[in-house]
């Protein structure tokens, strides 16, 4: 049992590890895929560097830190979140528990560039199986995506439904579980009021009521409506102490939006680990 579990290693995660770690909780990071960070070759702006610093470096200097403050670092993908008397957090490899959580992911949500996208968006197409999958109570639903985030998505739906499907869009998968999986590439999404049905590069068409979109990984604002948080514009809400609506629970870093640059994240990175500190202590 951890005191607190930091999902995301970039600045405002591993900075949210230091000051917890300091105030002697028991911390664990998780974090996977490529970082946002390490994709910028020169930081000019940052504090302290007087020529500037590549975003890869400075994100593995931060992983780096964390270890060798005593952190429990590990790259895994996290799946899901759970809150029962404490947190339960899912990730491809196993399953952690922890009195409270920072969501320190960014904002991850990703969108395929495929022509009805977004003319359909709300009306068929969701982002968040958890959310939405009541709708679609025994109907055709389809997941786009072709990794553990798109196969979590789908075990989710079939608790409402026997009728998924995964679509690739083109791209391999390598474990597709028990489900019908689609690999040709996508060209359009049809309808009128609402989705109706997909058509593929082939010429061919699906007809389908719902499509439910899980592209990469899970970001903050994913985690965030299936814990039942306050999110505005796929963007966590969260207080001044960076405490969500849901006890226990914090996010800081671009999972907030706003300034969507280094300094911030470090600040909320400190200030969601003080208070979870201060919330741990209770």
């Amino acid at each position: 049992m951890y005191d607190v579990i930091i999902i995301g290693g970039g600045p405002a995660g591993v900075s949210a590890g230091l000051y917890a770690k300091r105030a002697n909780l028991n911390v664990l990071i998780l974090y996977y895929g490529e970082s946002n960070l390490e994709k910028a070759t020169s930081i000019d702006n940052y504090y302290g560097f007087v020529d500037g610093i590549d975003g890869k470096k400075l994100y593995q200097s931060g992983i780096k830190q964390a270890e060798n403050l005593g952190i429990d670092v590990k790259n895994e993908e996290v799946l899901s979140i759970e809150k029962a008397e404490n947190f339960s957090v899912k990730t491809s490899c196993k399953i952690y528990e922890s009195k409270s959580v920072i969501i320190a992911t960014g904002n991850k949500k990703l969108r395929p560039n495929i022509k009805g996208i977004e003319e359909f968006e709300g009306k068929g197409i969701s982002y968040c199986a958890i959310c939405d999958g009541f709708f679609y109570r025994n109907k055709n639903v389809v997941v786009i995506g072709n990794g553990d985030f798109a196969l979590s998505e789908a075990e989710e739906l079939k608790r409402v439904t026997n009728n998924v499907m995964i679509l690739t869009n083109g791209e391999t998968i390598e474990d597709k579980g028990e489900y019908e999986v689609d690999t040709r590439p996508i060209k359009e999404i049809r309808g009128e009021l609402k989705v109706t049905s997909i058509e593929f590069e082939d010429g061919t068409t699906k007809e389908i009521d719902g499509i439910f979109i899980a592209l990469g990984e899970a970001g903050g604002a994913d985690f965030a409506k299936k814990l039942g948080v306050i999110t505005k514009n796929d963007e966590i809400v969260v207080n001044e102490n960076m405490e969500t609506n849901i006890e226990g629970l914090y996010s800081c870093g671009n999972a907030n939006g706003g300034l969507l640059q280094v300094c911030k994240a470090v600040y909320e990175g400190a200030k969601a680990g003080l208070s979870c500190a201060n919330y741990c202590k209770k």
